[in-house]
C-alpha cells in the first residue's frame, strides 16, 4: 500500500493558510489525515504623528504622519525614511549618525510612551536633566513586535516656547 503526502497553501492579504493532507491506498485515493493552520502574516503596526517645533503662521503646529511595523525600527530611521526633519541646525552638521553618542536627535514623546522601549544608558547619560518624556530618536525602538497603537512625537522640543 502506497502513501502520499502533499501540502496545499494559499494566502489572502494579511492571512496565510496552510493545509497538509496525507492519502494512501491502492487504486483509490482516500484522505487519511488533514490539518490546517491559520496565522497572521503581518506584525502589528504603530502609527506615528510628528509635530513641528514651532507653530506656523496660522498658529497650528505642522504635522507629519508615518507608520511602522511594531518592534522593527528605530524612531530615527522612521523619521529619515519619511523625510521628517529630526535635527536642529547644529545636529544636521554634527551628529553621530545614530550611534547614541552625541545627543542631537532629541524628541519629546507626547503620547504613546508605553509603545516604546525603556530609556537606554546613552539616553540616561544625555538626558539626565531633561523630562522623562524626552528621548533620543536613535535609541528609541518603536513597538515590541506585539503591541500596536499611536505614538505622538514633538520634534526638536528644545525649540518650543
Amino acid at each position: 500500500m502506497a502513501s502520499l503526502g502533499f501540502n496545499i497553501g494559499f494566502s489572502v492579504p494579511g492571512v496565510q493558510i496552510q493545509q497538509h493532507r496525507k492519502v494512501y491506498g491502492s487504486g483509490r485515493a482516500r484522505v487519511f489525515s488533514c490539518s490546517s493552520s491559520l496565522s497572521a502574516a503581518t506584525p502589528p503596526e504603530i502609527e506615528l504623528e510628528f509635530f513641528g517645533p514651532k507653530p506656523g503662521s496660522d498658529g497650528s503646529y505642522p504635522a507629519d504622519k508615518a507608520k511602522a511595523m511594531s518592534g522593527e525600527k528605530l524612531l530615527r530611521n522612521i523619521m529619515k525614511e519619511n523625510k521628517i526633519e529630526l535635527y536642529a541646525t547644529y545636529g544636521k552638521v554634527m551628529n553621530c549618525g545614530g550611534g547614541g553618542s552625541c545627543g542631537t536627535c532629541i524628541v519629546e514623546i507626547l503620547d504613546g510612551r508605553d509603545l516604546l522601549n525603556e530609556r537606554t544608558d546613552a539616553e540616561n547619560k544625555y538626558l539626565k536633566k531633561k523630562p522623562e518624556s524626552w528621548r533620543l530618536a536613535c535609541q528609541t525602538i518603536v513597538g515590541n513586535k506585539e503591541n500596536s497603537g499611536k505614538v505622538v512625537v514633538q520634534r526638536i522640543p528644545q525649540w518650543k516656547k
